[in-house]
């Protein structure tokens, strides 16, 4: 089994605290994605490289201040050791894996000479570590105060002194490089009580700038240990602060979990606010652009909770902040994916609250639908690509101009429950639908109507997909009590039940092989399985994983190969004829959800595009299979 190679990946881990970074070459932008580390040019989002070698999702990132390291972190299992990796950007290979702490890594920074690494455990740790980088090995390590500790940060000059922050508790630590110890002390805030969310060590080791869940920014003395400033009261940042960055100016930037971002002005006697901006999603994480700092104006890039990357430029003159939406993706799972008939350049995909439709080759949203409050569960082009068909949970049938994004028309009430399955017949005359509830139903999409034609109740659980057979009059429905029935709709007012296949299996998908002869079906028993389509008996059965349920399926259109996705994370590709996997693709941290072949004619072209449940898009490469 060959690894599958990752072409391109659409989404940002916006949850990850600091977990954007901008290179000092000026040019990356270095961001986590579930369990994989995302380098891509800051012009062009379809340029871009992967760093992976995690199993699990991402939690904290850390950049030498050289930019010749990076340090990532992540969170696992509860009892398992969670591993630290540390990764050459100029080679772009992992350096070393560093582990002692358990289940999560919570923050991570690099001394100013890039000597040392420290690493903070989260919860069920507890500890502190400091790594020597240069010889690969641990030098010492401490517990940190029974509350919780929640970020760590070098100072800007010494390498041998560090500050951590968490509830109600702010430290400073010295290195004891010859007895290998580090040495705490606290810092006194008197009667004020905060949980700190992030750590500024002024450029000459005076001040730390603090900021905290309360909302505001607190500046303590290095030298005394003690608190010297906080921020006034009337200029709290609403649901606290997340993150906060030093402009070349002096200046302390912070960005709000309501999605303020504000610029402070630290030489100040009591920290007053220079001006703010509002975004949509709290904010993560902020990242100075030092090339830009003209004397004048200064940039910084921000992500937000939301999965969204900004652009802000500060006028320092005229106090104001210009932002710019440079990237957007999904921050939800995503339930689902459809291509236009024989057309790849273009596809949608379907989650709470939106679908959004993307461009393959440049990686960019084109449109984005939104229906606030609701969950999309499928969607699907009508093959002529006049609308975009979308099922919601609230049991309706939603219709989107494909360019306009403007709703063409609802069936209202198609289901009980979710609308959970759609399948559009090539002449678009008729819709076949899938709920929550286990009914199957055909629509006549007419010119100024949408008539049910038929109801079927034959299932008694979810309808998770629905496939078509080419002729058009054929559509198989497949479902979570186990059962897949083939319905023959040569007359749509009256279907009749063709055949069923049976299994002690929840099936969560089906897709038809092109000569529409035989099924193939994926579920909970972990087995792809092949079914004659005539007489529903089972052909060929293929373990599809070894510890998890697979979930979707896809085809070529040739019929030569299978492509198979699951709560194991895994994307594998598979020959229809041998039932051998050649390729295993790994990056999602995720159940993947569904998973599609492009319906290219040159198989050269054509990609593989897995969607996940924590809403990255990764596009893989298909071409290698060819020849096999």
């Amino acid at each position: 089994r060959g690894p599958l190679n990752l072409r391109a990946v659409i989404g940002f881990g916006g949850t990850v605290p600091n977990g954007l970074k901008l290179h000092p070459d000026g040019q990356t932008v270095i961001y986590a994605l579930g369990s994989t580390i995302v380098l891509r040019n800051k012009e062009d989002p379809s340029q871009q490289s992967f760093l992976q070698g995690h199993d699990d999702k991402i939690s904290c990132l850390a950049l030498s201040p050289s930019g010749k390291y990076l340090a990532s972190g992540q969170q696992t299992h509860m009892g398992f050791i969670a591993n630290i990796i540390l990764w050459d950007l100029e080679k772009l290979s992992k350096e070393h894996v560093f582990g002692l702490h358990k289940v999560k890594v919570q923050d991570l920074d690099f001394s100013p000479d890039e000597q040392f690494l420290v690493s903070l455990g989260g919860e069920d740790s507890n500890s502190l570590v400091l790594w020597d980088i240069v010889n690969m090995e641990p030098i010492c390590g401490s517990p940190t105060r029974p509350q919780f500790t929640s970020c760590v940060s070098f100072f800007s000059r010494s390498p041998y002194h560090i500050v951590t922050g968490g509830v109600s508790n702010l430290s400073t630590w010295e290195v004891d490089l010859k007895n290998r110890k580090l040495h705490q002390t606290d810092i006194q805030t008197g009667t004020l009580k905060r949980t700190f969310t992030s750590l500024l060590c002024d450029p000459r080791d005076e001040l730390i700038y603090c900021t905290t869940k309360t909302g505001d920014v607190v500046s303590v003395s290095v030298k005394y240990k003690m608190l010297k400033d906080r921020s006034p009261p009337k200029e709290m940042v609403q649901k606290g602060i997340n993150t906060s960055a030093l402009l070349p100016t002096g200046d302390v930037v912070a960005g709000g979990d309501n999605g303020d971002v504000v610029v402070i002005r630290a030489s100040g006697a009591s920290l007053p606010r220079i001006c703010a901006a509002k975004l949509q999603g709290g904010v993560s994480t902020i990242a100075i652009d030092e090339r830009s700092y003209d004397g004048t104006m200064v940039g910084f890039y921000i992500g937000t909770s939301d999965s969204n990357i900004y652009y802000i430029l500060y006028d320092i003159r005229r106090a104001t902040l210009q932002t710019e939406l440079l990237q957007t993706a999904h921050s939800r799972k995503i339930n689902d994916i459809a291509f236009p008939r024989l057309y790849s350049a273009v596809f949608a995909t379907a989650s709470r609250g939106e679908i959004r439709v993307w461009n393959i080759q440049t990686c960019r949203e084109l449109l984005r639908i939104t229906v606030p409050n609701l969950e999309c569960h499928c969607v699907t082009f009508q093959p002529d690509g006049r609308a975009i068909l979308s099922g919601w949970s609230d049991g309706k049938v939603r219709a989107f101009g494909p360019q306009s994004g403007k709703v063409l028309y609802t069936i209202d009430d198609a289901h009980h429950k979710a609308v959970t399955a759609l399948a559009c017949m090539e002449d678009c005359e008729l819709l076949v639908s899938g709920g929550e509830e286990g009914m199957v139903r055909i629509w006549r999409l007419g010119h100024g109507s949408r008539t049910m034609l038929a109801s079927m109740k034959d299932h008694s659980n979810t309808v998770n997909a629905l496939a078509i057979q080419g002729g058009n009059t054929e559509v198989t429905s497949a479902s979570s009590d186990g059962s897949c029935i083939v319905w023959d709709l040569a007359d749509p007012t009256r279907p009749k039940r063709y055949t069923s296949c049976f299994a002690n299996t929840f099936f969560n998908d089906v897709v038809y092989h092109p000569d529409g002869s035989q099924l193939v079906t994926c579920g909970t028993d972990r087995k792809l399985t092949y079914w004659d389509a005539n007489d529903g008996t089972a052909i060929r059965y293929l373990d599809g994983s070894e510890d998890a349920q697979l979930k979707c399926l896809g085809i070529d259109l040739e019929g030569s190969a299978v492509v198979s996705g699951g709560a194991d994370k895994l994307v594998k590709l598979w020959g229809y004829d041998d039932g051998h996997c050649y390729y295993v693709g790994k990056g999602h941290s995720g159940t993947v959800n569904r998973v599609a072949i492009t319906p290219d004619q040159d198989v050269e072209m054509r990609k593989i595009v897995s969607i996940g449940a924590e809403g990255a898009i990764m596009i893989w490469d298909y071409e290698s299979i060819a020849g096999e």
